[in-house]
C-alpha cells in the first residue's frame, strides 16, 4: 500500500521505541513516560464501578461533555485563577492531547505558521507538522527556561496563527511567570493570534498562588485558549478526559472536528473526572505535594550526583538532564543507560529540532528511595564511559 509523506516523516511515539530488556535481573527504573506512581483515589474507583455496572454507562454524552462536569471544572478553574469562567466555554475532549489537536485543527490551517517554545512537548510538534502547519521554534533561556517575549514577537510572520506555551512546561518543568504570560497575552492581542496555553501540569506547580491573570482580562476569550487534563490530577490516565478552555464560538468549530474523531470523550472517563472534583479535591492536593517532596528530592539528589550528569530545569513531573555523551547521539545514550543500567528515560532529541545532548526524567515515576537509585545508577554510568 501506499502511505503518506507526512506520517512517514514523523519521529515514531518515544514511549513506544524504548529498547526491549526482556529478562533483565536488573530492577527497572522507569522515568520515561510522565504517569502518576500512585493508583487512582478510591472514591474514583468506586464511582467507576457503579458506571460500569449502569445500564447508560457505555453511552455517549452530550458532544460537549457531561454538563455537570463542565459546571464542576468551570467552577474549579474559577477558583484556582480568582476568575468567573462560565461553563460554556469549556469542552471536555480525550485527554489533553486530543485538546491540542482539535484546537490547532480549528485555528490554523495548511500553510500557517505556530510558534513553538523549545524544549517543546513532541506531540504539539507532531501536530503542527502533520497537519501541514510550519513551527516557528523560539528557544527559552536555559538558566530559568522562561521565554523571552521579544523573540516571540521577532518570529511573527503575517501567517503566524498560534503561540503555543506549556506552562508547567513538559519536558523541562518549568512554569512561565504571570509577567510573561501577560506579555504574550498582549501580543497575541496585538498581533491578532492565539495564545495556546497547555496547563496539564498546573496542580503540581508548587505554588498556591495562581497561575497567571489572564482569566481575568475582559477580553480573554478573543485570543487566550487554555487546555487542561485530569490524568495526573486523579490518577486517570488511561480513562482519556482532559478540556479546552476558550470562547464559545471557537469551540463550536471545534465540535465538528470532536464529532469526527471521537464523538465524545469516554464517559467513564468524565464520570472519574466529575467525581474527582467532587470528592477528591484533598486528596488531588496531597498527591501533588508528594510530587512535591519528590521534586526536591530529586533536585538534592541530581547535586550530589557525580557522572557528569547535570539537572539544568526541573518542575512539575519532569528533570531537564545535560548527559555526559557525545552529541549529537542521545538516542544512543538512552538506549545505553536502558541497557546497562536499567534506567528507562526519554531522549531529548524529540522536544528539540536538533539533540541538544538533553534527557526528559520523570522524577515523579519514582518512589522517594529510588529516586537516589537513579542518581547513583547515573553517576556509576557516567563515570564508566
Amino acid at each position: 500500500m501506499r502511505l503518506v509523506k507526512r506520517t512517514l516523516d514523523q519521529i515514531e511515539p518515544p514511549v513506544g521505541a524504548l529498547p526491549d530488556l526482556g529478562d533483565s535481573s536488573v530492577r527497572i527504573l522507569d522515568v520515561a513516560q510522565g504517569a502518576p506512581a500512585y493508583p487512582t483515589a478510591p472514591s474514583i474507583v468506586a464511582r467507576i464501578q457503579e458506571v460500569a455496572a449502569h445500564p447508560d454507562g457505555g453511552r455517549y454524552t452530550d458532544g460537549r461533555g457531561l454538563p455537570a462536569l463542565r459546571a464542576a471544572l468551570a467552577e474549579d478553574l474559577s477558583l484556582d485563577y480568582g476568575a468567573t469562567i462560565p461553563a460554556e466555554c469549556l469542552l471536555i475532549t480525550a485527554g489533553s492531547n486530543q485538546a491540542f489537536c482539535v484546537t490547532a485543527s480549528a485555528l490554523a490551517e495548511p500553510g500557517d505558521d505556530v510558534v513553538l517554545t523549545t524544549p517543546f512537548y513532541f506531540n504539539h510538534d507532531m501536530w503542527v507538522r502533520l497537519e501541514g502547519l510550519r513551527p516557528l521554534y523560539v528557544e527559552t533561556t536555559p538558566d530559568a527556561g522562561q521565554v523571552s517575549v521579544e523573540d516571540v514577537t521577532r518570529s511573527l510572520t503575517a501567517r503566524t496563527r498560534m503561540i503555543v506555551l506549556a506552562s508547567p512546561g513538559n519536558p523541562a518543568g518549568v512554569s512561565a511567570s504571570p509577567d510573561v504570560l501577560d506579555d504574550l497575552a498582549d501580543l497575541a492581542r496585538d498581533s491578532e493570534v492565539v495564545l495556546v496555553l497547555d496547563e496539564t501540569y498546573r496542580a503540581f506547580r508548587g505554588s498556591q498562588a495562581p497561575a497567571h491573570r489572564l482569566f481575568s482580562r475582559p477580553d480573554w476569550q478573543e485570543y487566550v485558549v487554555s487546555l487542561h487534563s485530569f490524568s495526573k490530577d486523579f490518577a486517570i490516565p488511561g480513562y482519556r478526559v482532559g478540556a479546552v478552555v476558550g470562547a464559545p464560538r471557537l469551540l463550536d468549530e471545534v465540535m465538528k472536528l470532536m464529532d469526527c474523531v471521537a464523538i465524545c470523550a469516554p464517559r467513564i472517563g468524565q464520570e472519574a473526572a466529575l467525581e474527582g472534583l467532587r470528592s477528591a479535591q484533598v486528596w488531588r492536593r496531597e498527591r501533588a505535594e508528594e510530587v512535591g517532596r519528590k521534586h526536591e528530592a530529586f533536585r538534592l539528589a541530581m547535586t550530589d550526583a557525580s557522572g557528569g550528569f547535570e539537572l539544568c530545569l526541573s518542575g512539575g513531573f519532569y528533570g531537564w538532564v545535560r548527559h555526559p555523551g557525545a552529541v549529537p547521539d542521545t538516542d544512543g545514550v538512552v538506549r545505553r543507560l536502558a541497557l546497562e543500567s536499567g534506567v528507562l528515560a526519554i531522549s531529548g532529541s524529540v522536544f528539540t529540532p536538533v539533540d541538544r545532548g538533553f534527557l526528559r526524567v520523570s522524577f515523579a515515576n519514582l518512589e522517594l528511595d529510588e529516586i537516589d537509585e537513579l542518581a547513583r545508577r547515573l553517576a556509576n554510568f557516567g563515570a564508566g564511559r
